[in-house]
């Protein structure tokens, strides 16, 4: 059964996906912890991303790295945080978030309740800079 991450890059799902080429994809999560909160996801489903194949793994983080910068022009922000959790989808993804401070990146926290508009339009300035 795909999950819920390859139903989105299907659009079997309704989702915000960036980059639908080669062997990654870049989703806007619904669930951001803040503003630009987006997931960098192989086509592989692997559960654990130390399970990937090493060349997988290294395309996935050289994709975030072309990624990040156009987050940071289209969010203000003195970085771009990198989080691998794993624990929400059974599916292998990177967590990309714009940081201001330490806490701007803890997932323990209540998450930001943004309009299906409001990510749209997060998600179309970010898209102008890739």
């Amino acid at each position: 059964m795909a999950s819920v991450f390859t139903k989105i890059r299907l659009q079997e799902i309704p989702g915000f996906v960036f980059d639908n080429k080669g062997e990654d994809f870049i989703i806007q999560t619904n669930n951001p912890v803040q503003a630009g909160h987006l997931l960098v996801i192989p086509y592989q489903e692997t559960d654990y991303i130390f399970d990937l194949d090493p060349e997988v793994l290294a395309d996935l983080m050289k994709f975030a790295q072309r990624i990040a910068p156009a987050i940071k022009k289209a969010i203000p922000c003195k970085r771009i945080g990198v989080a691998v959790i794993g624990l929400e989808v059974p599916h292998a993804h990177v967590h990309l978030v714009p940081l201001n401070r330490m806490l701007d990146i803890n997932f323990s926290q209540e998450k930001l309740k943004l309009s299906q508009e409001s990510l749209a339009k997060t998600a179309e300035h970010i898209r102008s800079f890739i």
